[in-house]
């Protein structure tokens, strides 16, 4: 599976205002909530919440993938938010973070869960990626540059 398949436009958010780890968290739960009937957007807060009190999943320079593994749920999925300003996140680096992708797989996939974080790993660590990603002013935006990023055109 590639990150392309992991999003939908309708989980993708740019320009995002929030002050906390825990607004930010709220907020992408709440737009993975429409990925199975029976999963509510408090569970997958949990999930994430759960997986953040073992580390932060900063990365550092302003990236965090927080992730986290669900019973019940058929396929990985994505969601994706820009901040207008950076929040504490714990991040290895101290620094605020703007940059948030956070997936979600079932239970089952430890090896798709592995190579989908570093898939994802790989792409934010590209600086004029990620530079391009928060000069996007649209959901639109954000979601086609996501959709069309390919490892091979990128450069560190």
């Amino acid at each position: 599976m590639q990150i392309q398949d992991l999003l939908s436009p309708q989980r993708v958010r740019c320009c995002q205002q929030t002050t906390s780890k825990k607004r930010v968290l709220e907020r992408v739960s709440e737009l993975l909530a429409d990925i199975a009937p029976d999963l509510t957007g408090d569970e997958i807060f949990d999930c994430l919440i759960e997986r953040e009190r073992l580390g932060s999943t900063g990365l550092g320079k302003g990236v965090a993938i927080p992730h986290g593994r669900v019973h019940g749920l058929r396929e990985p999925v994505g969601a994706f938010i820009r901040l207008d300003q950076g929040i504490d996140f714990d991040a290895i680096d101290s620094l605020p973070v703007d940059l948030i992708f956070a997936l979600l797989v079932p239970a089952e996939s430890t090896k798709e869960h592995l190579g989908l974080l570093a898939q994802l790993a790989g792409m934010f660590a590209s600086g004029p990626f990620c530079a391009r990603l928060r000069e996007s002013r649209s959901d639109d935006e954000l979601y086609n540059l996501i959709n069309h990023w390919e490892p091979s055109r990128e450069t560190a």
